[in-house]
């Protein structure tokens, strides 16, 4: 186990200042690691960072374990210049974690780098169980996913063990989703997506969280783990359930055509299917603690 090394055990974390990232310090600190945090701006307020760095003057020397959760939010419509963002902060940065640590001498390189990449990389699957074993789909998000997988990889070179961490749909109640959805609902105008049958793989950010420092401890689990819930749910009725958590109708529906005109390009990855299960994770002995979405949401509305 990394946190069993004699000393202190230090993990270097990218997009420490998102939603998930943020809540990543305390839970490795209780593993026993010194967490340096990595921002654009070499500093933040995050808990439980004892260091900061910026991403263009790295040091990875003495770090056991590196996570990278950076990249730019793709929920927003895709014009040229974002597509560039979204590939320069995803795989050109990743490129560059792992030049850093290519850098290191041999026996000072970090044991393992825990990648995000997300479940876009799937495509459009229509009802297929997808397991990490699943091949890549089509489409632009699944070229992007592949291609930032590719440049984590790159660290296999190295003699570094690579996790590259499929991410679903995040329901935290800090941001992202679930603070959009709720204030959707709350408003009366929630409702499903195009005809409501596409399977949305989702995961509480507490899971996840917890998902991931599994992933740095474990000796065994490698490659591509889907970062989702165990049940993922088709999304009409995952918006019956967040109505009904957030205590409002759901009988809006958006049809495709007008998701198309207020997303552009975007909209397709709110209507592609992907049931994504969480196979490597559960075989590596991992425990969800919110399975089920009705438990999930009920923690959240609390």
């Amino acid at each position: 186990m990394l946190a069993g090394m004699a000393g202190k055990t230090k993990a270097a974390v990218a997009g420490v200042t998102g939603l998930v990232g943020r809540g990543l310090p305390v839970l490795l600190a209780e593993r026993g690691f010194s967490v340096t945090g990595i921002s654009r701006a070499g500093t933040g307020d995050v808990p439980g960072v004892d260091c900061w760095q910026r991403p263009d003057a790295l040091d990875l020397s003495g770090h056991q374990a590196v996570i990278n959760l950076a990249g730019e939010p793709v929920n927003q419509r895709w014009t040229e210049e974002r597509k560039k963002r979204f590939r320069e902060s995803r795989v050109a940065y990743t490129g560059k974690l792992v030049a850093a640590i290519g850098r290191l001498p041999e026996g000072e390189r970090p044991e393992v780098l825990v990648n995000a990449s997300a479940v876009g990389y799937y495509g459009n699957r229509g009802d297929e169980f997808l397991a990490e074993s699943a091949g890549p789909g089509d489409g632009y998000l699944a070229d992007l996913c592949k291609d930032w997988e590719a440049a984590a990889l790159g660290a296999e070179k190295f003699g570094v063990r690579v996790v590259m961490v499929r991410i679903g749909l995040v329901l935290g109640k800090e941001g992202g989703a679930y603070r959009q959805l709720r204030g959707i609902f709350r408003l009366g105008i929630g409702g499903r997506l195009g005809d409501g049958r596409q399977w949305m793989p989702w995961i509480h950010v507490d899971d996840l969280r917890r998902g991931i420092v599994h992933a740095v401890i474990s000796r065994t689990i490698h490659g591509p783990v889907n970062g989702t819930a165990p049940t993922p749910e088709r999304n009409a009725d995952f918006t019956k359930k967040f109505a009904a958590a957030v205590h409002r109708p759901a009988f809006l529906p958006v049809p495709g055509f007008a998701l198309k005109l207020a997303f552009g390009e975007f909209a397709q990855a709110l209507l592609d299917s992907s049931r994504a299960v969480p196979s490597a994770l559960v075989a590596d002995g991992f425990v969800f603690r919110f399975g089920a979405l009705e438990d999930a949401l009920a923690d959240l509305a609390e």
